[in-house]
């Protein structure tokens, strides 16, 4: 099961790339473990900092009006983690 991975551009600079696949994961939870270490201590580190405020997607639908974590994955989807924003 292949999984697309896309980041917003503070992510992109921890981590070097702008999207990327990861396979057998399951949910959102399994995406960010893996992502963390496939980029190792200090990339991977930086990337779950940045997780902690970022808002995220699983096709273009908030994970926090499904499972949130816990939301499930199938094969082709894309997990977006987008920078929150406010303002006025």
């Amino acid at each position: 099961m292949s999984i697309t991975v896309e980041v917003t551009y503070d992510m992109s600079k921890a981590l070097g790339v702008r999207s990327f696949a990861v396979d057998g994961v399951r949910t959102v939870q399994d995406v960010v473990r893996m992502t963390r270490d496939r980029f190792g201590p200090e990339r991977g580190d930086a990337f779950e900092t940045l997780t902690r405020v970022a808002a995220v997607s699983v096709n273009g639908v908030l994970i926090n009006h499904r499972d949130g974590l816990r939301t499930a994955l199938a094969d082709g989807d894309t997990v977006t983690f987008l920078k929150a924003a406010a303002g006025g």
